[in-house]
């Protein structure tokens, strides 16, 4: 199905109730509801898709409140129609789920605030196999990447100290964006951070030496003086002193990577991964000390980690191999 049904054939709701409904944003109220800068790109951006393939325009507030007013068969209809659409392309599980995920959260953000009488809960996504490849960079690897930044400059200073960051404490990359200077402190080697799924509560975690050195080596340079200022920002002169963006932050590391002659495509969080593989290493596979550093709620995905590195897998296989 290519369009939405129209309301000549169906009746949904009054033409004066429409009017008034199409005055609220219903998409734009979503995701001023995420505090996420990386949630709200991919909700507009997935919601986006869907709208162009099955309106063949811009998800508008009155189209919004069209596919909300729908009988919830119709819309199922249609949400059905375009994950064919999806899979016909071959996307991979994961985009086909992230792209659900944003249609379903739509609605049951609508159908909480009464502007629509039904939800998704019961659409299924496509099963996923969730952290398939944790090895990640080791560490001799990472160490070429730490060699790259020119430290006697600005943003080689800023690089460096963020990278350390990103190794040493397993962090997140919308967490290092959203650390203020007010969040550092150096002297007790502890910086406050707003950690996955902890709303407002901030979180400290301890820096390791080489860290801190690092990141008073670039607050030095910086000169900057307002603690309410970002601990990263931009540096090129069309953004200078603007916080640095998550997108920002993949630029640096993607570019570093490929200076250091690392092939394999490197993200903030494949970092992430390497550094708690390498923990876990250097641990002997201690998962609990490791959770506190990588501060995953659930134990069973460290156990993952640690299952990928051990590849306990490719060690039966080789005892198989040799019995025969």
């Amino acid at each position: 199905m290519n369009t939405l049904p129209s309301h000549s054939a169906v009746e949904i709701v009054p033409a004066s109730v429409a009017r008034t409904l199409a005055e609220r944003n219903v998409m734009e109220d979503l995701l001023a509801t995420k505090r996420s800068e990386n949630t709200r790109k991919a909700y507009n951006r997935d919601l986006k898709d869907f709208f162009w393939a099955v309106a063949h325009q811009e998800p508008t507030a009155q189209l919004v409140i069209e596919f909300l007013q729908l009988s919830k068969e119709q819309a199922l209809s249609l949400v059905l129609g375009y994950k064919q659409q999806l899979l016909s392309k071959k996307l991979s599980e994961a985009t086909i789920n992230r792209r659900l995920a944003a249609i379903k959260a739509l609605v049951a953000f609508a159908y909480r605030i009464g502007q629509c009488g039904w939800t998704l809960a019961e659409l299924k996504g496509e099963k996923v196999k969730t952290y398939r490849d944790t090895t990640g960079i080791p560490p001799v690897v990472f160490k070429r990447m730490l060699q790259i930044p020119n430290r006697r400059t600005l943003k080689g200073k800023r690089d460096y100290a963020l990278l350390r960051l990103l190794w040493d404490n397993v962090l997140r990359r919308e967490e290092v964006c959203q650390a203020n200077l007010e969040d550092l402190d150096l002297e007790g080697k502890t910086l406050k951070i707003l950690g996955k799924g902890k709303g407002t509560q901030k979180e400290t975690v301890t820096l390791s030496k080489p860290t801190v050195e690092a990141l008073q080596d670039w607050l030095v340079a910086r000169r900057e003086l307002k603690r309410s200022k970002p601990l990263f920002i931009a540096l090129d002169r069309a953004s200078y002193g603007h916080r640095l963006t998550g997108t920002g932050v993949y630029k640096i590391v993607s570019q570093i990577a490929r200076e250091a002659g690392i092939n394999k495509p490197l993200s903030p969080h494949r970092i992430r991964h390497s550094g708690i593989t390498a923990a876990l290493e250097a641990t002997n596979g201690d998962v609990r000390k490791v959770q506190k550093l990588s501060r995953h709620s659930d134990l069973n995905t460290l156990m993952i980690y640690d299952d990928n590195r051990k590849n306990q897998q490719g060690e039966v296989t080789d005892l198989l191999a040799d019995l025969v």
